[in-house]
């Protein structure tokens, strides 16, 4: 009861962030707490620490990226061009943007999908004179497109990278299993957000409203060095994953990099448009001291039983078969994520899939269920993961107000559909793997 009220408390600091408190001094207030009162023990933060750095670390370097990307003019052209590709017609727009929101959310995360994207989105239908109900359904559609084609790469999700270095799971490995279950994710995406949402999308715009995208570029020796980039990270990140080398090396020497660019360090700043510290200062670097403090909370209420719970749960799971197994293992983290935050689910996961007793393949099975579960599952509520209480603040700001009363009743008409059909295609394709494998 200890430590279940300890984690309480922090989860309602994080969420409130009474007069501004950074969610990751809660997150730290909470640990140091769970420390004191023993919930925890000092040889615990080591093992936490080896848990989050790499990951935490990777996220950051990923939205500074993506800030400067931003700045530069990226995403604005990048959704302009797709804009034109719709050639007037608001049937082909609607998911030409989810297709746009689903790539970026595959290179530069969920987060900066949803943050960076909807802005963009939202200036674009202004410029097109949409009616509100029309708005407001591509308004949605990019803020759960995020999450939920947040899986093929390692590094489309916090969660991800987590999850794959707390198992030792390899880039190449990561990405064969879970690019094509991404895209069954995408399809079951587009179809359910159409269901809901088509007969709100208006039959034509405008294009000649549209800016032209070449005028939304900001700095041309950014914009110009973004595609080879990217291009070399991508491959860096396979042909480094063997050798061990850790994802927050590779992906912050693609940063120190865009930032040199930007900052134009060689002519002493001379020319330069971005500005660098204006990324650095809105980088996330309070997830670094929340992954860390949160951790520690979670791992003191798996040291109370919640992961002797979890496993027996996973345990009885194992023994109805593969599907029920795969199926049901998603569900439950979807659940636990919605109500506790997927990031402390994730681990909460991770740690009961490690202590139950199942065969290898269904162990690799519960293992990419929880990261569908906790990358899915947190839409069914706000306060599911931190990228949606921001995309909702960002949404406030530009006069768009969602309550979460609306907010869960969008989310449990649409997740649940979403995440049955892709950890469906997880329990097929896996096992197709290991069989042509062998």
């Amino acid at each position: 009861m200890l430590a279940l009220a300890v984690f309480a408390i922090t989860l309602v600091l994080v969420i409130w962030q009474p007069r501004g408190l950074g969610i990751g001094w809660s997150a730290l207030g909470g640990a140091l707490v769970a420390l004191l009162l023993g919930v925890v023990q000092w040889t615990d933060v080591e093992v936490v620490w080896n848990i989050v750095w790499d990951a935490t670390f990777t996220f950051v370097a990923l939205i500074i990226i993506s800030l400067i990307l931003d700045a530069a003019g990226f995403f604005t052209w990048a959704a302009l061009h797709v804009a034109r590709w719709g050639n007037g017609k608001g049937h082909m727009l609607f998911p030409l943007i989810v297709v746009l929101g689903a790539l970026i959310a595959a290179f530069f995360a969920n987060d900066g999908a949803a943050l960076l994207l909807t802005p963009i989105v939202i200036a674009i239908l202004l410029r097109l004179n949409f009616p509100p109900p029309a708005a407001f359904a591509f308004i949605i559609a990019t803020g759960f497109v995020a999450d939920t084609t947040s899986l093929p790469l390692v590094i489309s999700n916090l969660v991800n990278i987590v999850s794959a270095n707390y198992f030792d799971i390899g880039f190449d490995r990561y990405a064969v299993v879970m690019v094509p279950v991404n895209l069954v994710s995408l399809a079951a995406t587009l179809m359910v957000l159409w269901l809901v949402f088509g007969r709100q999308i208006p039959g034509h715009y405008s294009v000649a409203a549209l800016d032209p995208p070449h005028s939304a570029i900001r700095d041309m020796l950014v914009f110009r060095a973004a595609f080879p980039i990217l291009l070399l990270l991508l491959i860096a990140y396979f042909v480094t994953a063997p050798l061990g080398v850790a994802i927050s090396l590779v992906t912050g020497t693609a940063a120190l990099l865009l930032m040199a660019i930007a900052g134009r360090w060689w002519k002493k700043g001379e020319g330069a448009v971005v500005s660098v510290s204006h990324a650095l200062r809105h980088a996330p670097w309070q997830i670094v001291l929340f992954s860390m403090g949160m951790y520690m909370v979670v791992y003191g209420l798996g040291n109370a039983g919640l992961t002797n719970l979890g496993a027996a749960a996973l345990h009885w799971l194992a023994q109805q078969g593969d599907l029920v197994a795969t199926v049901g293992t998603g569900f439950l983290s979807a659940v636990v994520a919605s109500i506790m935050n997927n990031m402390p689910s994730t681990l909460v996961g991770a740690l009961a899939i490690d202590q139950a007793q199942v065969s290898a393949t269904t162990r690799e099975l519960m293992i990419y269920a929880n990261i569908i579960g906790n990358d899915l599952g947190p839409k069914f509520t706000p306060i599911g993961s931190l990228a949606t209480l921001l995309w909702l603040h960002v949404l406030a700001d530009k006069g768009y107000r969602i309550t979460w009363g609306q907010y869960m009743k969008i989310g449990l008409l649409i997740t649940p559909p979403v995440l049955f059909a892709t950890l469906l295609a997880l329990a097929w394709w896996l096992p197709a793997i290991a069989v042509h494998q062998g």
